[in-house]
Formats: C-alpha cells, structure tokens, sequence
C-alpha cells in the first residue's frame, strides 16, 4: 500500500510542472501564430548607386535599406570584393565644415528605411576598380539579423541619380 500512496504523490508532484509547461506552451503557440510575435528583421536592398570615381580616388555607394520586419537589424559590414577596401562612413558637419568619419554599424529601424546618400551615411570606397558610368559594381553587406546582403550599385556622375 505504500509504495502506491508513494507513486501517486510522485504522479501529483510532476503533474504540477507538466501541467504549467503546457499552458505556457499553447500560449506561446497561440501567440505566434496569431502574429502577435513579430517577424524577424528583413533587409532588402535597393537603388543602389555609386558616384563614378576619378582614377584611384575614394568614391561613395549609397543604397536604400528596407527593413520589412517588426525588429531592428543593424548593418555591421560592408565588402566591395572588386575595390582595395570598403567601410562605412558618415558626413559629420561641424562649424560649417564636413568631413568623413568612420562608423561601426547602422541601424535599419523595424518597418523603416535607411536612405544612404553623399551627405548622410555611405560605403567608402577605396581604390576602385577602372568604371565607366551604367557599369555595376558588386557590393556585399552583413546585417547582424538578416545576415549576408549582395546587392550591385550602377556607376553615375556625381549629382545624377540614374546611370545616365
């Protein structure tokens, strides 16, 4: 008899955690696929662009950055396999005088977009390749939740947004 009294309290006692655990389950489950978690950060990038450099001289990219998800991502890298180096760069204006600064990452706000630009953020780009305008030139981003990004930027005049 009481080696049954000890198997039913060993029974009630597991029933306890057994029971909490499936409740919570069913009601992450229940809240998952009512959409209420969230999507997970997706870039996608666009219209990217790069100004037509002058010999061997630093030149910029500029993309747009589409986040379609309800988190952040954040930018940490960029590569221009074709170039001597890459990296991000933002203008900082200062008593009336711009200059060039490095910076770490960039965050691509949840449901947001990131337009890259000469005067705002973009990839420096050192020692181009040889490029004529319409041509593209490949470019590789690492997002810290949407992982590797490849996308080609079309080669145009300083001010022209198109390749013409």
């Amino acid at each position: 008899m009481k080696s049954t009294e000890n198997v039913l309290r060993a029974v009630r006692a597991a029933l306890v955690p057994v029971t909490a655990c499936a409740v919570a389950l069913g009601g992450l489950t229940a809240w998952t696929a009512s959409g209420a978690a969230g999507r997970p950060a997706s870039v996608t990038v666009e219209d990217g662009r790069v100004l037509l450099p002058f010999g061997i001289d630093p030149t910029a990219a500029m993309f747009r950055l589409r986040n379609t998800g309800d988190v952040d991502d954040e930018l940490v890298g960029v590569d221009v396999p074709t170039a001597g180096g890459a990296m991000l760069s933002r203008t900082v204006v200062k008593n009336g005088a711009g200059s060039m600064k490095m910076v770490r990452s960039a965050t691509v706000p949840a449901r947001g977009t990131v337009e890259m630009s000469p005067h705002s953020l973009d990839v420096m780009v050192y020692r181009p390749p040889k490029l004529q305008v319409g041509e593209r030139l490949p470019v590789v981003l690492r997002f810290r939740e949407s992982g590797v990004v490849r996308a080609e930027a079309v080669v145009v005049r300083p001010g022209n947004r198109a390749g013409d």
